[in-house]
């Protein structure tokens, strides 16, 4: 199994309206039943959230306050992501006349029109702070702090790699979260912007694409639809007709084969490396120590002696 967990945003995605439907939550428990982990990633503070959201202990983490804040739902467990706002700028921000002001633990959000106004703040008081927009919302974070960077903590304390995420939503502050994953796809209703750089665009709106997707993903573990996903592949040369020749990292077996001196240890290397800028975990059996001076290696034994034996506790 390839894809071993779904990132999901919850409003406009998992939800319609801040509330997700039955049909929905049907196909998230078949995610869950299939030993894959469900992840939501929103924009909403943690007690919002949770209010809206009662299924919550589907989920093995929740990512809230746009990658502010990291929730356990088994534990109730809350981790703090980012620095809280200070209380300066919320006063100055209340003083100035915003309205639907929401703060949270890091995060302080409002709505358009008051973008120019939360500007005109942050330059008045030399603050560093980010403004990102969602469909209306406009929420402010320290710098650095987006969707993607609370799922990457998120990955962290389970264990997994984003190449082995699926990710789905709808709004802007989801092309972080899109672009790191292994499989980015856009719900229909989704901005234009998000399709163009999901790999995929499901049929259905909301909830009822989560569902589409999860289908996939427990049906064929999206063998057939990431086959035409090529942002992940390695360049490894070009073919006689002058186009890439690419391999598919996961899907792919690659035999190097040549007489002694022709050249399979470099080219292993080069892949190697392109393998590990990518962000993938290597292991390789090196009975002639062709290997031992690779900058990514943790090396287990010698030329001369195998390894000994090793015991790893889990994460």
């Amino acid at each position: 199994m390839r894809y071993l967990a779904l990132a999901a945003d919850y409003d406009g995605t998992l939800a319609t309206a801040g509330t997700v439907g039955h049909a929905t939550i049907e196909a998230m428990e078949r995610l869950v039943a299939s030993g894959r982990k469900l992840i939501v990633v929103s924009g909403r503070v943690l007690p919002e959230l949770l209010d809206v959201f009662p299924q919550i202990s589907l989920c093995e983490r929740v990512v809230a306050e746009n990658g502010a804040v990291l929730y356990r739902p088994a534990s109730k467990k809350i981790t703090l992501l980012a620095p809280a706002p200070l209380p300066a700028f919320v006063e100055e921000l209340r003083r100035r006349g915003v309205q639907h002001l929401s703060i949270g633990h890091s995060i302080v959000a409002t709505r358009v029109p008051y973008e120019t106004v939360v500007l005109d703040v942050i330059r008045d008081l030399g603050l560093e702070l980010r403004i990102i927009f969602n469909k209306g919302a406009v929420m402010v974070l320290a710098p650095g702090v987006n969707k993607a960077t609370g799922l990457a903590a998120a990955l962290k304390q389970l264990g997994l790699s984003p190449h082995n995420i699926a990710a789905i939503g709808d709004g802007e502050n989801d092309h972080a979260m899109l672009t790191y994953s292994g499989y980015a796809v856009a719900v229909a209703n989704a901005v234009p912007m998000l399709k163009e750089t999901a790999d995929r665009t499901t049929g259905g709106n909301h909830g009822t694409g989560v569902s589409e997707l999860i289908d996939d993903m427990v049906e064929n573990d999206l063998r057939v639809h990431e086959q035409s996903v090529s942002r992940h592949q390695i360049l490894l040369g070009k073919r006689e007709n002058g186009n890439d020749l690419t391999l598919h990292p996961a899907r792919q077996n690659l035999l190097l084969a040549g007489t002694s001196g022709s050249g399979k240890s470099t080219l292993a290397t080069g892949l190697l490396e392109r393998l590990g800028e990518r962000g993938y975990q290597l292991c390789v059996i090196d009975p002639e120590g062709d290997y031992e001076n690779f900058p990514q290696a943790t090396i287990l034994g010698t030329a001369q002696a195998g390894p000994a034996s090793l015991r790893f506790s889990p994460p």
